[in-house]
């Protein structure tokens, strides 16, 4: 899929378990009025609308490709299968769950209580967490573009706040990317 296609939009119907292969996906609230809350990045390895199959109901986010994308979708009767079948299964979903609620609770408190360079070093972390990184990389294959649009925040505040992280010894920026090089560090913009 090409940057900027959907995967699927609020309010429609779901029939795969999604995980990405190549890119960078935007799990998205869009209102009304068209002001946007970025809940997450879903990036390689990452599976993903889990939740949205348990519940048999319609989307309550949409999904857009942020860079070209391959995303391999299993079939919801191959999805609930596993689930009825598989204890193994149920035990990664139960904590792939929880570990996303938390980290949803985590992001809530960062865009009430916190500025700018948490919000960005809040969409660092969530890019190294294991459920959208679970390989563990470091270097992440991300623009400041993406970055600040997971961070829903300016491209120029982004930048602000990434050279602050560069000159505090946080960070470093490479070609095609960003590597994290203080993990604790970035965690402590949190607290």
């Amino acid at each position: 899929m090409a940057q900027g296609d959907s995967l699927g939009y609020h309010g429609e119907r779901q029939h795969v378990w999604l995980g990405v292969i190549e890119g960078l996906i935007k799990w998205s609230i869009t209102s009304r009025d068209g002001r946007t809350v970025t809940l997450a990045g879903q990036s390689v390895g990452s599976w993903f609308g889990e939740g949205t199959l348990i519940r048999n109901a319609p989307r309550q986010s949409d999904l857009v490709a942020l860079r070209h994308s391959r995303v391999a979708q299993l079939p919801f009767d191959t999805f609930d299968w596993l689930r009825r079948h598989r204890p193994s299964f149920n035990d990664f979903l139960l904590t792939q769950m929880n570990e996303r609620m938390h980290w949803f609770m985590g992001n809530l408190a960062a865009y009430g209580l916190h500025g700018t360079d948490s919000r960005v070093a809040l969409a660092l972390l969530g890019m190294l967490h294991p459920l959208p990184n679970p390989r563990g990389e470091r270097h992440l294959q991300l623009s400041q573009e993406e970055l600040a649009n997971l961070a829903a925040v300016s491209r120029q505040s982004c930048n602000t706040a990434l050279m602050r992280f560069k000159d505090a010894g946080l960070i470093r920026n490479e070609y095609g990317g960003i590597v994290v090089l203080d993990l604790p560090g970035l965690q402590q913009l949190m607290q």
